[in-house]
């Protein structure tokens, strides 16, 4: 691996004690798992690897992957566990047990005011075709790729109203400076 990272103010070299880090999940709350797991395995593909329940603490974790030709998962649910964790880019969903009950529930989407969390991304082989397949499964859209200031980027919303950004990489050659 000879390229390093783009250097900016900030950028601090490595050290060996992050030797074999690597992101592994990204979480988000949601209120109904049914509907949730719903819209990421129809709509984006993705199957779950690993749920988790702590009843105790009454909640439960739903890890989710989408995977490729050739992944070799474990049957095991404790090898499983190990699997998972030791993934790259996998979506767990949170669920606080009860959430789904309550009509006046939402979570905050880190886009409306104060803003935080922005969103998820996708890469897909084909934008076009994946805009159709969100237009013939009703995904609501926050921008198509022929909207705003960026073309080619599309960005569309989960049940619990997350940002999905979605992009076709191929697209992005020119982007930015």
């Amino acid at each position: 691996m000879s390229f390093q990272g783009e250097q900016y103010p900030g950028i601090q070299e490595p050290t060996a004690d992050s030797q074999g880090f690597r992101l592994n999940h990204t979480m988000l709350r949601v209120k109904d798992p049914e509907k949730s797991l719903a819209f990421y395995s129809r709509v984006f593909g993705m199957r779950v690897m690993r749920r988790l329940d702590f009843e105790e603490m009454q909640f439960s974790l739903y890890f989710l992957a989408k995977l490729e030709e050739g992944d070799q998962v474990p049957e095991d649910k404790g090898e499983r566990t190990v699997w998972t964790f030791s993934q790259k880019g996998l979506l767990e969903l949170t669920h606080n047990w009860g959430t789904e009950t309550r009509d006046d529930f939402a979570y905050h989407d880190g886009n409306a005011e104060p803003q935080g969390f922005g969103h998820i991304c996708f890469s897909v082989p084909d934008l076009d075709a994946a805009v159709a397949w969100f237009d013939a499964n009703q995904v609501e859209f926050i921008k198509r790729p022929d909207q705003g200031k960026m073309k080619d980027v599309v960005f569309v919303k989960d049940v619990d109203g997350y940002w999905i950004e979605v992009v076709e990489a191929t697209r992005l050659a020119k982007i930015g400076d």
